[in-house]
């Protein structure tokens, strides 16, 4: 039992502060921009109960963290944004949607350098605020980079859209509709079928792993750790 409420402890932090910044990043730079949807609906805003979806946000990532799973996973309520409304709809909807991942980097750097100050906390204090901040670090990098997978509705998605020509741009637009049920298809759904035949069909460790261990060398590296 007490392990299980120090995974909690030092997980749940990390996990409700990096989509709290994540969604609040697109609205307010979706608001600089010239579009007030998030503003005014109260979504430019770092208090995490303007964010959270109990669903996505608590419930999926508690249980994947009971069944030990290997990664985490989760969502917020998404910030309402009207592309329509921004002077350059296809240009500010790249900033817009990179905003997301950008201060998700943001966060993975800010902590690293942190935990240099955690370390310096008495006993049980300092073990638990180092592994919260190297929790950050890990959950924003997961983050960032699956957010930026080229398919919408993710944020990748749609830096996509507004970057290719427009011949590119209106087919993948299209699959905003259908693009998560391919996202949960080839995470989850794949490996579990590849499991009843004997076959690893597990995309998740070179699709996001890789990508995140590379970007976590970096970060540590930029941080003086290694």
């Amino acid at each position: 039992m007490m392990d299980i409420l120090w995974r909690a402890s030092v997980w749940a932090i990390p996990v409700i502060v990096a989509i709290t910044f994540h969604e609040a990043a697109h609205g307010y730079v979706a608001w600089r921009l010239g579009d007030d949807t998030a503003k005014r609906l109260g979504r430019v805003s770092f208090l995490p109960w303007r964010h959270v979806d109990p669903f996505g946000t608590i419930i999926v990532p508690a249980l994947l963290m009971l069944a030990r799973a290997p990664f985490l996973f989760g969502w917020a309520k998404p910030v309402p944004v009207d592309f329509a409304g921004l002077p350059n709809p296809r240009r500010d909807m790249v900033y817009v949607a990179a905003a997301g991942p950008g201060i998700n980097i943001g966060l993975a750097v800010l902590s690293a350098a942190l935990v240099h100050l955690s370390v310096l906390a008495p006993g049980i204090a300092g073990v638990w605020l180092t592994e919260n901040l190297l929790n950050s670090v890990l959950i924003n990098l997961v983050l960032a980079v699956f957010n930026m997978l080229p398919l919408p509705p993710l944020d990748g998605g749609r830096v996509a859209v507004g970057l290719l020509p427009l011949r590119l741009a209106r087919p993948l637009a299209a699959m905003e509709r259908i693009g998560l049920f391919i996202i949960i298809g080839a995470l989850f759904i794949l490996p579990l079928v590849g499991g009843q035949l004997g076959v690893n069909l597990n995309i998740f460790p070179w699709l996001i792993g890789q990508p995140v261990e590379f970007l976590y060398k970096v970060v540590m590296t930029m941080a003086g750790h290694v």
